[in-house]
């Protein structure tokens, strides 16, 4: 049986270095060791720096308890106010906001302080557009939108221009149409795609192959939105599409009768979890 590993499976640029500044003061062991969240979205990778002594953080009171150790703020980013209460409190922290996301942070802040109204195309309860949100001076003057209902609800009560922007994971094709929609309601806009290119990249070749094979795995954390994404436009393409946090979660049964089978992996998801799919699926088949 043929299997096709997608070469854009598993870490981007902004996981890895995010995942690699935790590992790396962990061998410090300058004190103890925070993410406010987790570093990212899989539970594996979680578990083994809980292991090595990270501890978890998710509110802000949570966080203002941290000044015995070092806080890292996670690939997703946060807004402006957990900085402000880091500096204020005289935490210390690391920085591993994805360069991606924080490219956004800036044109929110930038384009909410010029008095433009701030739609933010993307998923509204997902932390790294929580974080995106909170760089806005103007909050409500500041919307997410994540479906077609939604944006063709979407009514704006003054003039205004509106600029809009995305989440850097959110899926390509579904960000141009929504876009078309707020361009049909005629207001002054301007529209920036801030999708990254390693997730443009992954998206497309995840279609292509689904396109092109009888069954697919997808390989990824069930919290993980980029990973709900890619299993969304592989299932468009292919029916046989499984989605699977680890090995454990491959019924190879599914597999049978078949005679090719693409693997693709989200942004967080570990090398060694992707060659152990692919190595058990050559093996078996």
């Amino acid at each position: 049986m043929e299997v096709i590993l997608a070469k854009s499976a598993g870490f981007c640029f902004g996981v890895k270095r995010a995942v690699d500044t935790v590992y790396m003061q962990t061998r410090k062991k300058e004190g103890k060791i925070y993410t406010f969240g987790p570093i990212i979205h899989n539970e594996e990778v979680v578990k083994d720096l809980q292991e090595k002594g990270v501890c978890v953080v998710e509110t802000e009171e949570e966080l203002k308890n941290c000044r015995d150790g070092t806080v890292v703020i996670r690939s997703h980013g946060v807004g402006k106010r957990i900085y402000d209460l880091l500096n204020g409190e005289q935490i210390p922290y690391v920085d591993a906001t994805c360069p991606f996301v924080r490219k956004i942070h800036r044109i929110v802040e930038k384009y909410s302080s010029q008095d433009c109204h701030v739609v933010i195309i993307g998923n509204e309860n997902h932390p790294e557009v929580e974080g995106i949100k909170g760089w806005s001076g103007n909050p409500s003057g500041t919307s997410v939108i994540s479906t077609a209902e939604e944006a063709e609800k979407f009514v704006l009560g003054e003039e205004k221009t509106v600029c809009v922007v995305s989440q850097t994971t959110f899926n390509n094709k579904k960000f141009q149409e929504l876009v078309e929609i707020f361009e049909k309601k005629g207001y002054d806009i301007i529209v920036l795609n801030t999708i990254c290119n390693a997730t443009q990249e992954r998206q497309n070749e995840a279609k292509k192959i689904a396109s092109e094979v009888d069954a697919m795995i997808v390989v990824g954390g069930k919290s993980s939105s980029n990973t709900q994404k890619l299993f969304e436009i592989c299932k468009k393409e292919c029916e046989n599409t499984c989605y699977i946090q680890t090995l454990g979660d491959l019924d190879l049964s599914e597999l049978q009768s078949i005679n090719s089978v693409g693997i693709t992996a989200g942004a967080s998801t570990p090398n060694k979890i992707i060659e152990e799919v692919q190595k058990n699926v050559r093996n078996e088949f």
